[in-house]
């Protein structure tokens, strides 16, 4: 036992310090100048796409459910997190401090929707439940497009036609513009920043993992019938893997709001090809292996503008490495996993009706 959880200590250390490696390596080719402006624009989405990834894998390969709506807790938290920070620019000057509460709001909200959520979701299986969290991860953007807040003396205002029915005072600003969104949300989200938020997303779900906690999780994903004969709690267990995937996603999407100067809740933001992209990141990097996640999020995220300059060979040489990862990690689950998702895709297109798993 003591032999094992050594193993354990000293993997999860291993994946601590190649973030913290690739932070220290990143910083040196900073401050030598050697970093273009295109990687330079790469590294806060790079961090964000890395914490995604590693709470999606907490849903998909660890408690082992297919969710395809991770882009509308994204959703959440971002607007959840910019609307904060618009509010609270007369009270609270300091940039820094409203980032920080912007941060601990937008994760609470989107694990508070990840719950609501979770309660009735969670009952399905198979292409069931990946059809009803997409429709939410749609349902989400869309409203989102439709909603006009406002702010006065009076108080907050909210519609969902346009600004002039919000009635504002002469005074008055719109904070939230529809399908505009939100605009002047200050771009406090750094590299270190993102990178610091990486590392507590993996310190949480790795200890999670590690726990008996996540044992009784991963049981569940093994064998759910023989969880419940033994008196694991499916449902407890399922809500708080799931609530917790949610507010980190949530957390992401802050970090995201914070580093654009106009938040839209767009199809190319938050939409379904975003949910399927964070997918792939897991699948590909192995599912129930975090390190492999945040390797498959940095090189899949990196690699189209890295080979942006060579235009005849840049998507040829993208599928070779995704080929070559798809072959690497040849785990049965991940195997599975893969074929569920291609089916889906293929019936998708077709437009045939869903079959369960």
């Amino acid at each position: 036992m003591k032999v094992k959880k050594n193993k354990i200590l000293i993997q999860n250390g291993i994946t601590y310090a190649m973030v913290i490696l690739f932070w220290a390596v990143i910083q040196l080719l900073l401050a030598g100048g050697h970093v273009s402006s295109l990687l330079k624009g790469l590294l806060v989405p790079l961090c964000i796409y890395a914490i995604l990834a590693v709470s999606l894998n907490l849903t998909v390969g660890i408690l082992g459910e297919l969710s395809l709506g991770h882009a509308g807790f994204m959703c959440v938290g971002a607007f959840t997190g910019a609307f904060v920070t618009r509010c609270m620019e007369a009270s609270l000057p300091s940039v820094g401090a409203r980032f920080f509460l912007a941060l601990l709001v937008g994760s609470a909200v989107a694990g508070v929707f990840g719950i609501l959520i979770g309660i009735p979701v969670l009952r399905l299986k198979g292409d069931y439940l990946a059809i009803v969290t997409l429709a939410f991860g749609e349902i989400i953007k869309n409203l989102i497009n439709v909603m006009f807040i406002g702010r006065d003396s009076r108080g907050f205002h909210f519609s969902i036609k346009d600004t002039l029915s919000l009635g504002l005072e002469a005074d008055g600003e719109v904070i939230v513009k529809g399908a505009q969104g939100i605009t002047g949300t200050p771009r406090a989200a750094t590299f270190t920043i993102g990178i610091l938020l990486l590392l507590l997303t993996l310190v949480i779900v790795l200890n999670l993992i590690n726990s008996r906690t996540g044992r009784a999780i991963m049981s569940i994903r093994d064998n759910r019938i023989a969880a419940e004969s033994i008196g694991i709690n499916i449902t407890k267990y399922k809500l708080m893997a799931f609530s917790i995937s949610a507010a980190l996603a949530g957390m992401a999407g802050v970090l995201y709001a914070h580093s654009l100067a106009t938040l839209a809740a767009t199809s190319a933001n938050f939409g379904y090809n975003k949910s399927i992209m964070i997918l792939v990141f897991v699948v590909l990097g192995g599912l129930g292996n975090i390190r492999g996640s945040v390797i498959a999020a940095i090189v899949l995220t990196a690699l189209p503008e890295l080979l942006r300059g060579l235009n005849d060979y840049r998507m040829l040489i993208y599928a070779i490495v995704l080929i070559a990862m798809m072959l690497f990690n040849s785990s049965p689950k991940a195997i599975e996993l893969r074929s569920v998702v291609m089916d889906k895709i293929r019936r998708g297109q077709s437009g045939s009706a869903p079959k369960e798993v």
